[in-house]
């Protein structure tokens, strides 16, 4: 099979590819994070195509049979009518599960014990040992909305550090098959969660939280998910924070929420711009901590390995002719 690249190498996963006898590996250089139109002699007998965003002219790859994209997210897939071409699609999940639950975890602590007027104590040199500082997390209860990969992480983490779990999941929680996971993290059998929550239930499952995590896809069902109605059936004491994509909640229901209240305070690594503009009101509350979408991304130290990792493994499932990881669904390229 020609598999065709287009992503920055991970040496040791590449050399270890060139040794497989039934592979022609083809290299374009330089990668880019951008689609643009590549040389149709390149790419048009490619069975694989592993990248980050497809090419203008994919259309050219008649023989194309296995998409490997280098995101979690794949809206780049939406209209390419993969599944009609009889082409497979397997995207980056799991490559981020343990850095961005980690940034949930932090950024619970963080709110919960104001970190941000802290530092602004220190800064203006105002000593402040006020109780408001010296809260704990532990007992609390956290509710994510969506079980995902970076879900079921935060959840091991939040378990361990003594918090209930309450989950949103529209069908419920089940044990998870051919997903990509860094061993040992996770909840792969979908044991964790202290209480699991349904489709229709969603005001049920706000009204007990102390902290809300937001973990789905944005998908044309999810954008502006989260509105007034949501936000409202919060208690005033929670705390809302967005690793997934900034439109799932609504923009100026958000504003609303942190302006009247409704919420203790927020946590935002996806926003409604890129770069948020520096007069947007959001860089200014106090109660929000708004960090530029690095919760996790492809300069996280571990990326391009686990990355390679997925790619490797699914290659040699797919010469065996075996289920492969992160595989799309129809629904999911349709963006349902």
């Amino acid at each position: 099979m020609k598999i065709v690249i287009d992503v920055a190498a991970h040496e040791p996963a590449l050399a270890a590819l060139r040794q497989r006898t039934d592979c022609e590996i083809q290299l374009i250089e330089p990668p880019e994070e951008r689609a643009r139109e590549l040389d149709s002699k390149l790419i048009a007998d490619a069975d694989v195509y592993f990248c980050t965003l497809p090419p203008t002219n994919h259309a050219v790859m008649h023989r194309l049979k296995w998409m490997q994209i280098a995101s979690v997210g794949y809206t780049q897939l939406y209209g390419l009518n993969l599944p009609a071409r009889g082409v497979r699609a397997t995207n980056g999940g799991g490559c981020f599960d343990v850095p961005i639950a980690e940034w949930n975890i932090s950024m619970m602590v963080n709110l919960a014990r104001d970190m941000r007027q802290i530092i602004r104590n220190q800064d203006a040199a105002v000593w402040d040992r006020s109780a408001i500082f010296q809260k704990e997390i532990r007992g609390a209860t956290v509710g994510l909305w969506g079980y995902g990969g970076i879900g079921r992480e935060t959840a091991r983490l939040a378990k361990q550090l003594g918090l209930r779990v309450h989950v949103l999941a529209r069908n419920g929680v089940a044990p998870r098959k051919n997903i990509y996971s860094v061993p040992g993290t996770g909840d792969a059998e979908g044991v964790l969660p202290d209480r699991v929550f349904r489709a229709g239930e969603e005001l049920e499952f706000l009204r007990g939280l102390d902290f809300l995590i937001v973990g789905i896809p944005l998908t044309k069902a999810t954008e502006s998910l989260i509105g007034e109605r949501e936000l409202q059936a919060l208690p005033r004491t929670a705390y809302v924070l967005n690793p997934a994509r900034g439109p799932i909640i609504q923009q100026e229901a958000l504003l609303r929420a942190l302006r009247e209240k409704w919420i203790a305070g927020a946590a935002l690594d996806t926003h409604y711009q890129y770069p948020m503009p520096p007069e947007h009101p959001l860089w200014k509350f106090p109660n929000v901590i708004f960090t530029p979408h690095i919760s996790g991304s492809s300069l996280s130290p571990r990326f391009k390995e686990r990355l390679w990792e997925i790619f490797s493994l699914n290659v040699e499932r797919f010469a065996r002719g075996e289920p492969l990881l992160n595989e799309l669904t129809v629904e999911q390229l349709a963006g349902a």
